[in-house]
């Protein structure tokens, strides 16, 4: 094949999941709606979390970590397949293909890195219970998510320098919906078996950095639940690292199934589909994961939803200038008790006492 300077080329066109277009309004509603989930299922938890000073403990930043990860994933991939499918334009510029293909890489290795920690978290939680906010505190916490994100930088900047040295071939189209590292390596012209061979071996040491993390910190985690006198506390032991091990066993098992699909089969097309399970699926299901196993997230979720319930009617009685005094909820289903962070304040003959302190709530009160 016929190469050319890598600046030759200004853009790159992107097959996507098929070529008919009958199913090109369907797959942009699936992606659409998922996106959609997506984001707002991770913002809302990460806000519920973050206004809930009672559960500000290590293992809900890092959790915080993690969906602020998966949305930027989700926003790196699918809105570029979103405008191709609506403006039926497959191109993506040179810049914009490194460019995503750069974030695929720092984030897929950013949650890798999360894992980990969070598993050694666990492991602390458990097997170190009384040192527990002593190790795990805030600063210690923010220098391994800090850590985690300059490595995954580190083999991003690696992986892009290799792809940089090799030369394009004139053929431009790329048989994803998105900008793959393996599959812009071979668009080239050049001899990619050193490349392959940085790139697999970066994989599997950082890669088994995290994993070896993992089985580390659970090998200490069963061995410490096993000593344990009572069944009732093994049980709710085990419980509390569930959910953990259920994103564990999402993220890494849908990455081997990949690896394994693309290596039986020669069909870009059907690596294509399949990478669909480890790219958009992962981010849109951790935190149904955690929500529906979390007691407190629940409880966060719950109240963060209600303030804002509260305030959207709050803020309607006075744009319709209601001058009565109206009872619109209790502050009980809030707050079982009004604490002294709550002042009460009168406007337009309406009482209401706000918390400026715990969740901005507040309640209209007759």
């Amino acid at each position: 094949m016929e190469s050319t300077n890598k600046t030759a080329i200004s853009e790159f066109l992107l097959q996507g999941l098929t070529e008919d277009p009958a199913l090109q309004p369907l797959i942009f509603s699936l992606f659409l709606s998922m996106y959609l989930v997506t984001i707002l299922g991770n913002l809302f938890i990460i806000l519920a979390v973050s206004i809930d000073s009672q559960i500000h403990i290590p293992m809900y930043f890092f959790l915080c970590s993690l969906f602020f990860h998966d949305i930027c994933l989700s926003t790196s991939i699918i809105p570029k397949m979103l405008v191709n499918i609506q403006f039926q334009d497959q191109s993506i510029t040179y810049s914009g293909c490194l460019t995503q293909g750069a974030l695929v890489i720092v984030f897929g290795y950013l949650e890798n890195f999360l894992l980990a920690v969070m598993s050694y978290g666990r492991y602390v939680a458990i097997c170190h219970p009384l040192r527990y906010r002593v190790i795990m505190n805030l600063c210690f916490c923010v220098l391994l998510v800090m850590i985690s994100m300059s490595i995954s930088i580190v083999v991003c900047l690696l992986h892009s320098v290799l792809v940089l040295q090799l030369s394009l071939c004139r053929a431009t189209e790329i048989p994803h919906f998105f900008c793959e590292l393996t599959q812009f390596i071979k668009l080239t012209c050049s001899d990619t078996l050193f490349v392959n061979i940085l790139v697999y071996i970066s994989s599997c040491m950082f890669g088994g950095v995290s994993i070896s993390g993992v089985i580390f910190s659970y090998v200490h985690i069963v061995s410490s639940v096993l000593r344990m006198p009572s069944s009732e506390g093994m049980h709710k032991t085990f419980s509390s690292c569930g959910s953990h091990l259920s994103v564990i066993s999402l993220f890494y098992g849908t990455g081997f199934g990949v690896y394994i699909s693309s290596a039986v089969t020669d069909s870009p097309r059907k690596t294509a589909v399949s990478s669909v399970m480890y790219t958009v699926v992962p981010q849109m299901l951790n935190y149904f994961i955690y929500f529906l196993r979390n007691r407190h997230m629940k409880d966060a979720l719950r109240k963060f939803l209600c303030s804002i319930a509260y305030a959207v009617r709050f803020f309607l009685l006075f744009d319709l200038g209601f001058s009565d005094r109206i009872m619109v909820g209790q502050c009980a289903s809030l707050h079982s008790q009004l604490s002294s962070t709550w002042k009460r304040y009168s406007y337009n003959h309406i009482d209401f006492r706000v918390d400026f302190k715990d969740n901005f709530s507040f309640c209209l009160v007759l």
